[in-house]
């Protein structure tokens, strides 16, 4: 099934439709698609050719200390976080990508006919048992959070974190403090699990797919008897409808993006870039450089317009490049809260040691390997349905 084209608002598929079954709705209907039509022109040309467009410059240097200051300052009150796999490596979960300990890489044993294969929902329907083996070994609950998730609860803590939109289906996230309402899963979690039956869709708890899946047993319905999948977005599935909802709301009004550990390579979340206004500033705390699509053909493709780090016509992004955990704990410091930050993430660690009776820390601080391109096969598929990195 073909997922919802971010680039169409939902209320022009919900609400205008109600509003259409009036006796006039022909004549709104087509004031209603005229609206639309010349919003995307508006937006098209505003991108692509700096037409009819304020570009406010905000932000007084391109680095992390010019977006320190403007974090410190009264303009800059709500802040999205846009995270992928890269926050998560250092807690020791592989990203997806890196060519040598990346996810894709190391799937040898389970003999695909290719990588993705793992995460494609026909594959799974016809042979899960792959998978679980995987999950077994990413599980959640096997991992702390790192310095990027404190880092984000601490924006929270601040009030200034609008949203997390996250890729990353290892819950770590809401173990680092975040209330539901602060995230939006874009690829799902392993939180609930559901029956694969359209018939039946009965839900399941994170406790009883653990069970299942390290008792090497493959999830079966209690009701009829079908496999039972965590609800993280596969290859050929919709995201979730939070997703869209939320996305319409929250980049009407963001004043500061900051985008850490991802190849923004999957679509649609990496089009959340482009949806901001075109005076927010952005941050990218990453292994390397990324995002960097041309802004016209990004916006003929619906993706928004491409991060710009390096131009002469630069004057909103800022790419602090290396370990993410080091990037946070770098702004953390020039923002003063280094200790706060640090201290948040010693007790909260001694908090789950606790719980669980582990004194072992994460395997390690500063790990987070280089990414790779997607491959082809993936960037076909990716435009029917997202999945995580």
């Amino acid at each position: 099934m073909a997922e919802p084209d971010p680039s169409d608002p939902l209320e022009t598929q919900a609400g205008k439709v109600q509003e259409a079954q009036d006796s006039d709705s022909d004549t709104e209907g087509g004031a209603a698609g005229g609206e639309a039509e010349m919003d995307f022109l508006r937006n098209f040309f505003s991108q692509t050719l700096g037409l009819g467009t304020q570009k406010e410059r905000l932000l007084d240097d391109l680095t992390l200390e010019g977006v320190a200051r403007y974090m410190l300052s009264e303009r800059c009150r709500r802040v999205v976080c846009l995270v992928g796999a890269g926050i998560s490596t250092s807690a020791g979960i592989p990203d997806f990508r890196s060519p040598s300990t990346g996810l894709y890489a190391n799937l040898q044993k389970y003999q695909l006919p290719y990588p993705e294969a793992i995460f494609e929902i026909g594959y799974f329907k016809k042979h899960p048992e792959p998978f679980f083996a995987l999950a077994k070994e990413f599980y959640p609950g096997q991992f702390k959070p790192t310095l990027c998730h404190y880092f984000i609860r601490l924006l929270k803590e601040k009030g200034l974190l609008l949203r997390c939109y996250t890729q990353n289906i290892d819950t770590l996230e809401r173990v680092a403090g975040l209330e539901p309402e602060d995230l939006v899963e874009a690829h799902g979690t392993f939180y609930t699990s559901h029956c694969v039956s359209p018939l039946c869709r009965r839900e399941y708890t994170l406790s009883w797919m653990k069970e299942k899946i390290f008792s090497e047993v493959t999830p079966k319905c209690e009701k009829c008897q079908s496999v039972v999948k965590p609800d993280i977005v596969f290859f050929g599935e919709n995201l979730p409808a939070r997703f869209f909802s939320c996305m319409q709301s929250d980049f009407l009004k963001v004043d500061l993006l900051i985008i850490m550990g991802t190849s923004l390579q999957v679509q649609p979340f990496a089009s959340l870039i482009g949806k901001a206004p075109l005076s927010t500033p952005r941050l990218l705390i990453n292994k390397e450089k990324t995002g960097q699509t041309d802004p016209f053909l990004g916006m003929m493709m619906g993706l928004g317009g491409g991060m710009d780090f390096d131009s002469k016509k630069a004057y909103r992004d800022v790419a602090w490049v290396g370990d993410c955990d080091q990037g946070c704990l770098a702004l953390a410091d020039i923002l003063g809260w280094k200790k706060e930050l640090e201290d948040l993430v010693r007790k909260e660690h001694a908090s789950i040691d606790a719980q669980s009776g582990s004194g072992s820390p994460n395997p390690t601080t500063s790990a987070s390997p280089r990414k790779s391109p997607p491959p082809a096969k993936e960037e076909a598929r990716t435009t029917e349905g997202g999945r995580p990195q």
